[in-house]
Order: structure tokens, then C-alpha cells, then sequence
């Protein structure tokens, strides 16, 4: 290898890892991290959602009230797999916030219904439904995960594409724009519900 060779090889080698440093490969790689993320956020919603249909199987004999609480559950269920969010959304805030909304009120309204349940222990004593009622919290467990790793990444990336030398990479060839976190709609709501297995005091005291 001549001399003239050499220093070809080291311009290549000098501009590969010139490119590399200004966000050619870590832009899109830190943007797929924050997808897959998303992903597994969708996946833990279809899953507590797939658990709808068997919480109000099992809920049948429950009192006017609550029927009327399983109602809006069923009706929450249907407007949250109704709107759905793709990778190429997550730039967009108005999205991401009718998203948030309508998962927010459906955990909200499977919060209330299992609040009210708890007054029940012939519904307590069926097994069917302390097993729903483990799925669910595990389920509301592995969406707060989910949440978590998609914010993670999200700021991964957000910072990626604003802090030098990436943001070259990501503004003049990428056009990358910031991704939009995951924010729970009322304080408290991404945190799983307790869900207490033992009928109340006062219906203990009947």
C-alpha cells in the first residue's frame, strides 16, 4: 500500500467518524430506541383492554350503580382502542394528549369500578374475579414500566438531537424534531391501583 493509499484510507476513516459524530447514525438509532419503547406502551394498554370484556363477564350481578360504572368502563375501552397513535405521531403533542386522555379515563373509570366492588363479597368470593382483579393490577403495573422506559428513551433522544455535535446530524439531515413523553393526565394516575381483596368494615358489620 503506497503512501497516496494511506492517506485515502485515513480521509475516509477521519470523515466516517466526522459523520458518525454529528448524529448520522446515533440520530436514527436513539430515534428506533424510542419507537420500540412505544411499542411496548401500546402493548401494555391492548393488554388491561383485552381484560374488559372478562371484568364485565364476571360483573353481571353487580348492583344498578355499578352497572352503570361497568358501562362507561365498556364505553372508555372503546374510545381508548379507538384512537390509535403510530411511531410517526410521536412529534405530535395534540395526539399524544387525545391518546393520554383517553387511556387516562379508562384507568380512571376501572379504578372506580373496583372501588365499588370491593362492598361486594359474594362478587369477592368468586375466583374468577380475584383472578381478574390480579391481572389488572399487574397489567396497570407494566404500563407504569412501559411509561417510564418511552420517557427514558424520549429524553435520550430529545437530547440527542439538541446537544452538539448530533444536532448537526439531526437539523441538516435528519430534520428531526423533539418526541413527545408520556404524561400522566391527573397527578397520581400513572401509579398502579391498590387493589384491596377484602370486603369493607361496614359490610363485614351487616
Amino acid at each position: 500500500m503506497n503512501w497516496k493509499s494511506v492517506r485515502r484510507f485515513g480521509v475516509v476513516v477521519l470523515a466516517s467518524i466526522g459523520l458518525a459524530a454529528c448524529g448520522i447514525n446515533s440520530v436514527p438509532a436513539a430515534e428506533e430506541n424510542a419507537k420500540a419503547k412505544w411499542a411496548d406502551v401500546q402493548a401494555a394498554f391492548q393488554a388491561r383492554a383485552n381484560l374488559i370484556p372478562n371484568l364485565a363477564e364476571v360483573a353481571q350481578g353487580a348492583a344498578e350503580q355499578e352497572r352503570g360504572i361497568l358501562t362507561d368502563v365498556v364505553e372508555a375501552r372503546a374510545k381508548a382502542t379507538s384512537i390509535q397513535l403510530s411511531a410517526d405521531d410521536l412529534n405530535d403533542p395534540a395526539k399524544m394528549a387525545e391518546f393520554q386522555a383517553a387511556q387516562g379515563q379508562l384507568g380512571q373509570g376501572i379504578g372506580r369500578l373496583l372501588a365499588n366492588f370491593e362492598a361486594y363479597p359474594q362478587l369477592q368470593s368468586i375466583a374468577n374475579y380475584q383472578m381478574l382483579q390480579s391481572q389488572l393490577e399487574g397489567s396497570e403495573n407494566k404500563i407504569r414500566i412501559a411509561i417510564k422506559d418511552y420517557n427514558e428513551a424520549v429524553r435520550q433522544y430529545n437530547t440527542t438531537i439538541r446537544t452538539f455535535p448530533d444536532t448537526i446530524g439531526a437539523n441538516i439531515i435528519h430534520g428531526a424534531e423533539p418526541m413527545v413523553p408520556y404524561e400522566a393526565v391527573t397527578p397520581g394516575a400513572e401509579v398502579a391501583p391498590e387493589l384491596d381483596m377484602t370486603p369493607n368494615s361496614s359490610t363485614q358489620a351487616e
